[in-house]
């Protein structure tokens, strides 16, 4: 009762109720401007096109455009180039001292860094827009009319979607609820639930293809896995810090004792987005017919393909990589211990200096573990489910498996469950985050308002450091 008490509040509230009603205007901006398609396009050859490559790089993109890529509408880029511009800024921090000190300054330099990202944003989607003109007019039908003039048309129209889609996730940061960037891509995520539901309902009663014991089953399932992923956001580890009294002036200052939270998945879905389009990018290449004609380039792209053993392999290997390599640039042991050390911090029983920096060094690399292990079960839950992992192409022992597991009524093992996971685990990650961080930001607002939040027993909810 107290949560829809909570909820209710908003609307109380005239200064929330116009934000939370203003994002949702927003919102239904975009998904109107996501069913106007882009000119010069023949959509139906365009679909089956796409619908031959769901697989590939196209189709990893497509789940966070909502959908856009695959009709092929003015906001057929989304908010990609967006999301790659602020990463590069991010790690061109760590190498160019300028962009360093402007990170250092405050409002100020991020007010400048922001504006080099929506240059470098608009940069991108011209050369993406570019590229994908000339892609698709390779291919015969799609384009009505091929030429230079389409080409300019797509660059047009594709990069003004983008810049329009950027301002509307920013008026959404600062005159709405959330964080505008995570709020699009959550959109258009969560709008193909009601497609979803459907299509249960049509496997439960009308084709009988599922019981209610396995709906049971799968959403039971769904609910642990959600449960799972918001207790690993909200995981974090703790390094007490104590603080010595110093005297300035006339007054003692320090003396007190606080923590360093370090949090056990402080890349967020970043790595899985690295590692998704380092595997998702070669697939392409086995829909390029010169490709087609290499075998052994053939062979090699279909072994990395979803389900796979080499693509788990390298999947599962590509987040553990990229997410100490993410890590390492956001969070820096030693710049920390000095820091520390400046104000006469020190963390109980460590020497400050070299032996702090080692020592949240130490705990750094053991929780980036368990991250990395988190996000490669995640993601590896949904093509397990739906493909399973096809041992059986395995060298040499691949037909004893494959005979094993048939005679053992292990077949599942290798061709999956046939089950649709509605939320892969990129998407389900984006979705739970997303709706953590706007929660905790509406209940902030409450709070300052005197109001009770969502958990006024627990106290408030800690949403996850917001990756967009």
């Amino acid at each position: 009762m107290r949560f829809f008490e909570a909820f209710a509040n908003i609307f109380r509230v005239p200064d929330l109720r116009r934000r939370l009603l203003f994002t949702l205007a927003l919102l239904a901006v975009y998904r109107l401007g996501g069913h106007i398609p882009a000119p010069g396009i023949n959509t139906q050859k365009w679909e089956e096109l796409f619908s031959s490559q769901s697989g590939s790089i196209f189709g990893f993109f497509d789940m966070f455009a909502g959908g856009n890529i695959r009709r092929f509408t003015i906001f057929a880029l989304g908010i990609m180039p967006y999301i790659t511009a602020s990463i590069i800024l991010q790690l061109l921090t760590v190498v160019v001292p300028t962009l360093e000190k402007l990170q250092k300054e405050g409002e100020l330099g991020r007010r400048k860094i922001t504006q080099w990202t929506r240059y470098l944003t608009i940069i991108l989607s011209v050369l993406q827009s570019f590229g994908i003109s000339q892609g698709i007019m390779m291919t015969q039908g799609v384009v009505i009319n091929p030429g230079i003039g389409f080409s300019m048309l797509c660059v047009i129209s594709l990069t003004t979607g983008t810049a329009f889609i950027m301002w509307l996730g920013e008026q959404i940061s600062e005159r709405g609820v959330g964080n505008g960037m995570s709020l699009i891509i959550f959109t258009g995520i969560v709008v193909n639930l009601p497609n979803a539901i459907g299509s249960i309902y049509t496997n439960i009663f009308v084709t009988h293809e599922w019981s209610a014991i396995t709906l049971l089953i799968l959403t039971a399932f769904m609910l642990v896995v959600v449960a799972f992923i918001v207790l690993v956001e909200r995981g974090e580890r703790r390094i007490p810090v104590q603080y010595a009294k110093r005297v300035v002036g006339r007054k003692v200052m320090g003396g007190q004792s606080t923590h360093m939270p370090l949090k056990v998945n402080a890349g967020g879905v970043i790595p899985v987005i690295f590692a998704s389009s380092l595997l998702a990018f070669p697939l392409t290449l086995l829909n390029v017919q010169w490709a087609k004609n290499i075998k052994w380039l053939t062979a090699t792209l279909t072994s990395i393909s979803h389900g796979e053993p080499l693509y788990y392999v390298l999947f599962i290997s590509g987040i553990m990589f990229f997410c100490f390599f993410y890590v390492s640039i956001i969070f820096n042991p030693n710049e920390a211990a000095d820091n520390m050390r400046k104000y006469g911090g020190f963390v109980p029983g460590i020497r400050p200096g070299r032996n702090t920096a080692d020592y949240m060094n130490t705990i750094l690399t053991k929780i980036t573990v368990v991250g990395g292990i988190y996000l490669s079960i995640l993601c590896i839950i949904p093509d397990f489910m739906m493909t399973g992992i096809h041992l059986q192409h395995l060298p040499m022992i691949g037909n004893w498996i494959d005979e094993t597991l048939t005679a053992g009524h292990m077949r599942f093992l290798l061709e999956g469950l046939n089950v649709r996971f509605y939320f892969g685990g990129t998407s389900l990650l984006i979705v739970v985050g997303v709706a953590m961080d706007t929660i905790n930001q509406i209940e902030a607002q409450l709070i300052m308002r005197h109001y009770e939040g969502f958990t006024p027993r627990s106290g408030r909810i800690r949403g996850r450091r917001s990756t967009f």
